[in-house]
């Protein structure tokens, strides 16, 4: 086993030639360029890293399109889209990507001005860590996920809904043109 660290080591392993699929699991903008290599070298790319998406979906989507390389999500609710989607091409007609609502669900905007970071992070049905927890209070990383969504799955905003699902069981579903939807 080989340890390295700093951008130059993710492009390096992002890029190995014995590799046929690269995860991207790093945290932030900082997993682009590496998945953007990994393209290149028509790699599968198992991407857990929804700021890539977010910060230059189009040109991702386009270069792997481009390249040949394939993109499957594995991050909960993506990857339960990508699952339900399978061998039902030209079928979808709206992605129902569900979320918790966090800690502060059912509050009304006067009991949230005086929350505090420490009450943010108590998510009710996960622990996580202190940004995805502040994220998912504030409903902001479900935001992320609908712009992943619409670059993973090459959709508009109105092809998208977000439930709240407080219970957590069900990761996302999508509807299909005859009214089937698959969880």
């Amino acid at each position: 086993i080989r340890v390295a660290e700093g951008p130059e080591r993710l492009l390096e392993a992002a890029t190995l030639p014995e590799a046929d699929t690269v995860v991207t699991a790093v945290m932030g903008s900082v997993g682009l360029e590496p998945t953007l290599a990994a393209i290149r070298e028509k790699k599968r790319i198992a991407l857990a890293n929804k700021e890539t998406l977010v910060c230059a979906g189009d040109i991702v989507m386009r270069r792997a399109r481009e390249c040949g390389a394939e993109i499957v999500p594995v991050d909960s609710e993506h990857s339960a889209i990508f699952q339900c989607l399978t061998g039902r091409e030209g079928e979808l007609h709206k992605i129902l990507l569900t979320g918790s609502g966090g800690p502060f669900r059912g509050w009304t905007r006067e009991q949230t001005r005086d929350v505090t970071p420490e009450m943010a992070v108590r998510h009710p049905n996960w622990s996580m860590g202190a940004k995805i927890s502040v994220d998912s209070a504030t409903m902001m990383n479900k935001g992320l996920e609908f712009i992943e969504a619409m670059h993973l799955f090459g959709v508009t905003p109105d092809d998208i809904q977000v439930l709240i699902h407080p219970e957590s069981v069900v990761h996302s579903m999508v509807e299909l043109l005859d009214g089937t939807v698959i969880a």
